[in-house]
């Protein structure tokens, strides 16, 4: 049962927004590791901007000298150095922050592809993977500026600002006055801005997941939408999603304007406010003209400083949506890859002889909404032979298979291998004594080796060419360009059915299972290719527990027992021979061959 979401859904609408705690709790985590490089640019920034900051008073003096005839070369020399020192300390600083910015991003995104490739089948379900893939892609980018560049940027906004007022109030508390006044309006009017620049990046982010998604659906079913003549169906919903994503991008580019607007506007007023209020205080002689000049220069030097600030305001804005959605990500729900709750001794290990089932009392629903896939299913399988499950659509055939697996978790009753509950191995040694064969049989993008060599990456040569001939992949290999070399193109486009079957059968014999579930393994495969592999799965079955969904009549005739299923209960169990004289449902399958639907 797939239990996929919306395409375009993501999981925000049901999680509540981070605190501004939150966020900065995240964002300290980022930073944290890379802490005294940030701080090394900080260093260096403050050091340029210390530059700036005396270049007014510097120009207060040149304009007193000249006005009392004195000697101005050590002023212009100490202008040009205070520039100088400026520029290359703010370079600097400038690669400093862009190097730790880059080691942010990349640490963040092996985290989150840590995280995501152990998160449970069941978020997966829920989630549409073009979203969590564009949460390491797009939303790991926007952390780039806030954590490292912008963060430096507010504090040095921050520092500078408070040290340019305090020179400004030296020169003349009362033209500071004006300043303060006109920015003080400016900054409430940014302030209102603010919340709806992170509103629409958030959104505009949640849109470019759609896109990933939406990309993601056309090509992992691209032959079909060719065939099916829904190119231009298909290209309509990208296009969809990328104009939402565009919508809600002009909307944050929209409030980013009318910040920094406000920014430029405001030191524009306020230059006219002091030169208006300056040039009757040089009139009256309240104030000399030098230091008017001073003043104004600061003003002009304001710019920076109060820039540096609202655009550190608004990356922040940004940078906290993209965080929101990676600590979401961060936050589903992951597989336990550590031991299990076990008191006694370990179960064996992987390798040693075939493993026993058995299913007692077990039920299991996907969430609590759905309806149950499993009834109280009991049955018992022996270490070693041949089980087959057969029944009609929706009984709960596969769904057996991705309890063992622990895909999912059962929510009554216990799964046993070994006699142990499943809950109590860890998850790599229980899936180190599994080979699973699906039902769609995936194969990666890659060479036919890696394909093979996947679930078993230490197998031999002589492992490799065995199982190839046991599968008869041989002649395959035989007739491709590069042999095992050859690439097998993206979900293994190169290959027919029946050749992804068999390599997935392979490739789950290399791992020397103990325990091997193969899940409508044969569907694709000629008459020619089904006994060859039939065989090789009687040939498995005698130093391993097989486990088969099937719904051929050859597949299962053969089996040890056969274990018939219905509406998610155990209907019988027994031999062929047995089912066809003692169950009706049995009986009715067999004669029609078998040929209904898997699950």
């Amino acid at each position: 049962m797939n239990t996929a979401a919306d395409p375009t859904s993501t999981d925000s609408a049901d999680t509540p927004p981070l605190s501004a705690r939150a966020t900065f709790k995240a964002l300290y985590g980022y930073v944290r590791p890379h802490r005294w490089t940030v701080a090394l640019g900080l260093l260096c920034a403050l050091v340029g901007a210390a530059g700036g900051l005396l270049q007014p008073l510097a120009t207060k003096a040149l304009v007193d000298r000249l006005s009392s005839g004195q000697t101005i070369t050590t002023i212009v020399l100490s202008l040009t150095a205070l520039v100088l020192l400026g520029t290359v300390f703010g370079a600097l600083s400038g690669y400093v922050l862009e190097r730790t910015a880059e080691s942010v991003v990349l640490a963040a995104r092996r985290g989150l592809i840590g995280r995501l490739l152990r998160l449970r089948i069941s978020e997966v379900d829920r989630i549409p993977p073009g979203d969590l893939m564009s949460r390491v892609t797009s939303d790991t980018t926007l952390l780039r500026a806030v954590t490292t560049r912008e963060l430096v940027s507010g504090i040095t906004g921050v520092v500078t600002l408070v040290a340019a007022l305090v020179l400004m109030a030296v020169l003349d508390a009362v033209l500071l006055g004006v300043t303060l006044g006109v920015l003080a309006v400016a900054g409430g009017a940014v302030a209102l801005v603010m919340p709806k620049i992170s509103e629409a990046t958030e959104r505009s982010q949640e849109a470019v997941g759609e896109i990933s998604t939406e990309l993601e659906r056309a090509f992992g079913a691209y032959r079909t939408v060719k065939a099916s003549g829904a190119e231009e169906r298909e290209s309509a919903r990208v296009v969809a999603a990328a104009q939402r994503a565009w919508q809600h991008g002009v909307r944050s580019a929209k409030w980013e304007a009318l910040a920094k607007s406000a920014d430029v506007l405001a030191v524009e007023l306020a230059f006219l406010a002091v030169l208006a209020v300056g040039g009757a205080r040089v009139a009256s002689g309240a104030i000399p003209v030098s230091t008017l000049i001073a003043f104004l220069l600061y003003v002009f030097y304001l710019t920076d400083p109060v820039y540096r600030l609202v655009d550190a305001a608004t990356q922040y804005q940004e940078g906290s949506a993209a965080i929101a959605r990676i600590t979401r990500a961060q936050q589903l729900s992951t597989e336990d890859q550590e031991l299990g709750s076990l008191t006694s001794p370990a179960p064996s290990r992987p390798g040693t002889g075939p493993a026993s089932v058995r299913f007692e009392q077990v039920s299991f629903r996907y969430r609590p909404e759905l309806p149950e896939i499993h009834r109280e299913v009991t049955f018992d399988v022996p270490a070693g032979g041949m089980t087959a499950f057969v029944g009609p659509s929706g009984a709960g055939k596969s769904t057996v298979f991705a309890l063992l697996e622990r895909f999912h978790e059962a929510t009554g009753g216990r799964v046993l291998v070994d006699g142990r509950d499943v809950r109590d191995w860890s998850l790599p040694r229980l899936r180190d004594s599994i080979g699973y064969v699906e039902q769609d049989a995936p194969v990666l993008a890659g060479t036919l080796r890696e394909n093979l060599l996947f679930a078993a990456p230490d197998a031999s040569e002589e492992d490799l060419a065995d199982v190839l001939v046991r599968t008869r992949l041989d002649t395959l290999v035989a007739r491709l360009p590069e042999g095992l070399d050859t690439l097998v193109g993206h979900r293994g486009s190169t290959l027919s059915g029946g050749e992804r079957q068999r390599v997935a059968i392979a490739r789950a014999l290399l791992r020397r299972p103990r325990l091997l579930l193969l899940d409508e393994a044969t569907s694709q495969l000629d008459a020619v290719n089904e006994l060859a592999v039939r065989d090789i799965v009687a040939e498995a079955a005698r130093e391993t527990t097989v486990l088969v969904v099937a719904h051929r009549l050859s597949t299962v005739t053969g089996a040890d027992r056969i274990v018939v299923m219905e509406a998610g209960r155990v209907r019988a169990v027994g031999t062929h021979a047995e089912l066809v004289e003692g169950d009706e449902l049995y009986a009715e399958l067999a004669a029609t061959q078998l040929l209904a639907p898997a699950r």
